[in-house]
């Protein structure tokens, strides 16, 4: 699948910043067999005082940018052009867990996508007892570590309810584990989170997700969405697979991928901070447009 992505964030502040400095990671990858990154540019408003690229330890795309002069405003807009493929299914080829430990320890890389780096605690994922008993009570013996994780996805989509407004970015697993609801971000970290507590390498996946809307129903501009979906090391043979706990369905050619980290903290679309006081408003808009359906759109 083609798609022509477009995403705006807009800050405006009640008193205008004395200066500031960000960190953007919303570029999707490049990724051999799944995506391919067309063509993409980032537009920054006002224009910073610096503004630099590089790629970070889990190989994302970033761009640092600093303020040293009074602005009331940011806009950030970004679009690409990216290729999507769709996964082959395969059988599945995973251990059974008892014999997952031997196969982690026999991996000696430590490249930005060894399993490795997704086991224990991350910044934002300390150990959870309640968590860790909510999997221990979901496996069976001989369950194959893609069983388990496939039966954890359906398990947290089935108990937990959907609610933009019951959590925010900063709401912990632990808290949202026990509201029972929340957002993709909150379901991923509990399922990241259950994942670990059973000894599986578990990561957290951002990017963009493909909505569509109900039969007879037109599509709203900026109507998508950003995303964020679980991925799961299943041993050497099988290796890394997606699994969207919000959709309880496995990542597919509506998933476009931003970037692999620990948690939501190695992969924030965009952090920093600010010289001044007084609080903001926010707006976002995100749409994922197949290019045929874009081109279409322009000869209407």
């Amino acid at each position: 699948m083609l798609y022509d992505l477009t995403l705006h964030m807009g800050y405006v502040y009640d008193v205008a910043a004395a200066g500031g400095r960000h960190i953007l990671r919303i570029m999707p990858l490049s990724l051999p067999n799944r995506q391919r990154l067309v063509a993409g540019s980032v537009a920054i408003e006002p224009q910073p005082d610096e503004r630099t690229g590089y790629t970070d330890f889990f190989e994302h795309p970033a761009i640092t940018f600093a303020y040293r002069s009074p602005h009331d405003k940011l806009d950030i807009r970004m679009q690409a052009r990216v290729q999507v493929d769709a996964q082959a299914m395969t059988a599945d080829l995973s251990p059974v867990l008892d014999n997952l430990a031997s196969e982690l320890a026999a991996y000696w890389s430590l490249d930005a996508s060894s399993p490795h780096h997704f086991t224990g605690k991350s910044a934002r994922l300390p150990d959870t007892p309640e968590i860790a008993a909510y999997a221990r009570s979901g496996v069976e013996p001989g369950m194959t570590v893609l069983q388990i994780a496939r039966s954890l996805c359906k398990r947290i989509h089935t108990d937990f309810k959907y609610d933009a407004k019951a959590t925010t970015v900063d709401t912990t697993p632990k808290q949202a584990f026990e509201l029972k609801r929340g957002v993709c971000q909150d379901f991923s970290h509990i399922m990241i989170l259950a994942l670990r507590s059973l000894g599986i390498p578990a990561g957290y996946v951002s990017g963009f997700l493909r909505t569509i809307p109900p039969p007879g129903k037109e599509r709203l501009a900026g109507a998508d969405a950003m995303h964020a979906w679980v991925r799961i090391w299943c041993g050497k043979t099988m290796g890394w697979i997606e699994l969207d706990p919000t959709n309880n369905i496995a990542a597919g050619t509506d998933h476009v991928v931003v970037g692999y980290g620990r948690d939501y903290a190695d992969v924030a679309p965009v952090i920093g901070v600010l010289k001044g006081y007084g609080s903001h408003s926010t707006a976002q808009a995100v749409d994922l447009v197949p290019v045929s359906d874009s081109l279409s759109s322009k000869t209407a």
